[in-house]
């Protein structure tokens, strides 16, 4: 399928359904619906807590709830962008970033409303497994913050240098990040323990963690990074595996889903393998080349994976039995 417009992101919703959150201000359904939800392009998504459609913050400074037929607007911060959008259907909260405010909603309360404010600009949310816990990508480190709580002192893990990317581990025992200097840092939460984990020849824009938290995935390499997060050190003192490694191309996206142990990941060159990490045999997804890859989802339980390039290329496939 063809979209002519820059894959900003893809979501599966809980039917197992892909959306496309697209650079020309719509979200397309695989199944060819088209819905206009922001005047100009869509920054950042997320699913819905509800597991129905998507939530996405765009250039117009709206936050907008897209499902079958219809675009909903949620939240709207006049003057600035929205290009942080996180959620969790945990706790049902939705969290979106407008400069150096990160905004909390309640999708069961309309009247639920936080703001944290912060001195330099959230560059990326993401909510802990419990949806309790807010984590700010931030310049020089990443904020935790209670999601409920309107009053509060954040907790500050600090690391020189711009953050751009967050994700906890699927335990809850770790906050990774990405940072502007083609590396990843990350703190063990108990008590902020530094990981550093370098090398890389440009910024990791993607994160997944596979095999039940066991590992983490990366972009921003000839191959897939795999780091080994079992043990209570995580992968302190422990090397990455490089998985489908061809020095021509860089990895640009990752997928998976923490509850199995399949890798897919989406290249530079257009390109989309998947892969069962317990046997390292890659399988090709999408073989031709093309643009880059700039969107790469699986579903949960990985059995179906979608992706998107930057020219509004995209796909959807069911999974073989890797």
């Amino acid at each position: 399928m063809t979209f002519d417009a820059y894959v900003t992101e893809i979501i599966f919703d809980r039917a197992g359904r892909a959306w496309f959150a697209l650079g020309d201000g719509t979200i397309a359904s695989e199944g060819g619906e088209r819905v206009a939800a922001h005047n100009g392009a869509v920054l950042a998504a997320a699913g819905h807590p509800s597991g129905e459609g998507v939530v996405s913050g765009g250039d117009d400074g709206r936050l907008v709830w897209t499902r079958d037929g219809e675009a909903t607007a949620l939240a709207e911060i006049k003057g600035r962008w929205i290009d942080a959008v996180a959620s969790s259907p945990a706790s049902g909260l939705i969290a979106f970033g407008a400069g150096r405010e990160a905004h909390v909603r309640d999708a069961a309360d309309v009247k639920f409303a936080r703001v944290f404010a912060h001195e330099k600009t959230v560059a990326h949310l993401s909510f802990d497994p419990k949806g309790r816990r807010l984590a700010s990508a931030t310049y020089g480190g990443a904020m935790l913050w209670y999601a409920r709580i309107a009053e509060q002192k954040p907790v500050l893990l600090k690391w020189a240098g711009s953050h751009i990317l967050s994700a906890f581990s699927p335990d809850g025992r770790f906050l990774m990040s990405s940072m502007q200097e083609n590396q990843l840092h990350g703190w063990r939460i108990a008590d902020a323990k530094d990981l550093r984990m370098g090398g890389y020849p440009t910024k990791v824009k993607s994160l997944a963690f596979v095999a039940k938290g066991m590992l983490l995935a990366t972009a921003g390499a000839p191959g897939a990074v795999v780091w080994p997060f079992s043990g209570a050190d995580g992968p302190m003192g422990k090397e990455a595996a490089e998985i489908g490694f061809d020095e021509s191309s860089l990895v640009t996206r990752v997928a998976g889903t923490p509850d199995r142990s399949i890798l897919a990941a989406g290249v530079d060159d257009g390109r989309v393998w998947a892969c069962d990490l317990t046997s390292r045999h890659l399988h090709p997804v999408k073989a031709e080349k093309g643009p880059p890859i700039t969107a790469l989802a699986m579903s949960t339980g990985g059995a179906r994976l979608a992706w998107g390039d930057e020219e509004g290329g995209a796909g959807v496939v069911d999974l073989p039995a890797l």
